[in-house]
């Protein structure tokens, strides 16, 4: 099968269109004929070996972490799939690789594509969507009437997390430029700051959840825009001791993300929030609860560009040079 290869760590100079052996299946896995897959940035960091130390991904492999495709294969102990069953998910992080023709995934990783969308908008979801979920309903019990803040409101997160807060009951606010003031607001926003013109520490305030997903300075200041008992959930800041103990990492890793998360924790405590960094997992049974979402148009993805196969390099280099303008990017495999 043909499939985008990480051949060694470090750039686009790593990664390489090539023939790969079709994967195993065993007796809980269905395979997948991948249709579509969606571009995130975390294929970038993989792709860098930013995360080496924690998913030590072993070269050559396979990238992607999205997917929406047909069953054409079901291990012996699968109840839920049949062969010709239309699906997508966000494979376990052990077993990406969604650049590809073809892939196994667990069954409980897996869940019907929504109905209503076409493939390339299925594979545009399921990593953001999750991230979403579990940031907003998991980690930060969002409920009507709460205050949110959502920054990137038009990137692949932001554009499903507005509409998910939205759905929950939130009052929202989020960042965005001045050209995607209007898509944002399309979504749900209440409240939109145009990042070019103000800075959203001057204008907003006693916030009760801030999703960050850029890390930096906007962290640090999304801190100070919470009231107290307020809580940061961060997919783009340092990890903490609670992500290296969900991993199971060795103990000199858990004290390393100590470490590195230790400066902000301590200006949380002494805003008297808290913060919490997450790294995204898999769930079949979440996927379930956001198809219901979106066959019942209470989200709607937003797909900016899509990729032929061939041309997968050119989606990650469009990815990496931040030219998209909202929402996500997608490889069509078919």
């Amino acid at each position: 099968m043909r499939a985008v290869m990480v051949e060694r760590y470090g750039g686009e100079a790593g990664v390489r269109t090539r023939e790969a052996p079709e994967p195993n299946v065993g007796a809980d896995d269905v395979l997948v004929r991948v249709h579509a897959a969606g571009v995130n940035p975390l294929d970038l960091k993989i792709r860098d070996g930013e995360f080496k130390a924690i998913l030590p991904y072993r070269v050559p492999f396979i990238l992607g972490n999205d997917l929406a495709g047909v069953v054409v294969d079901v291990g012996a102990a699968v109840t839920r799939f049949a062969v010709g069953d239309e699906v997508y998910a966000r494979p376990d992080k052990d077993r990406i690789g969604t650049f590809a023709e073809l892939i196994a995934v667990h069954q409980d990783d897996l869940a019907a594509k929504p109905a209503t969308l076409t493939m390339q908008d299925a594979a545009s979801l399921p990593l953001v969507a999750l991230t979403a979920w579990q940031a907003l309903v998991e980690r930060a019990h969002v409920r009507p009437g709460r205050k949110v803040l959502i920054h990137a409101g038009s990137g692949g997160l932001g554009t499903i997390a507005i509409q998910l807060a939205k759905h929950l009951g939130a009052h929202v606010a989020t960042t965005a430029g001045t050209d995607n003031i209007d898509l944002v607001e399309s979504l749900g926003a209440d409240v939109v700051v145009d990042y070019k013109k103000q800075d959203f520490a001057t204008v907003l305030h006693d916030y009760d959840v801030v999703l960050d997903t850029l890390g930096g300075e906007t962290l640090t200041k999304s801190l100070d825009v919470l009231k107290p008992g307020g809580k940061v959930v961060s997919v783009a800041g340092p990890p903490d001791a609670t992500f290296a103990r969900e991993l199971g990492a060795n103990p000199i890793i858990r004290l390393a993300m100590t470490a590195l998360s230790f400066r902000t924790r301590r200006r949380a405590r002494r805003r008297q929030v808290t913060y919490s960094f997450l790294f995204m997992r898999a769930s079949g049974d979440q996927l379930r609860e956001i198809t219901a979402l979106v066959d019942t148009g209470k989200i709607r993805p937003v797909v900016d560009r899509v990729f032929p196969f061939e041309h997968a390099k050119d989606a990650l280099a469009y990815v990496e040079q931040g030219r998209a303008k909202a929402g996500k990017v997608v490889i069509t495999m078919t």
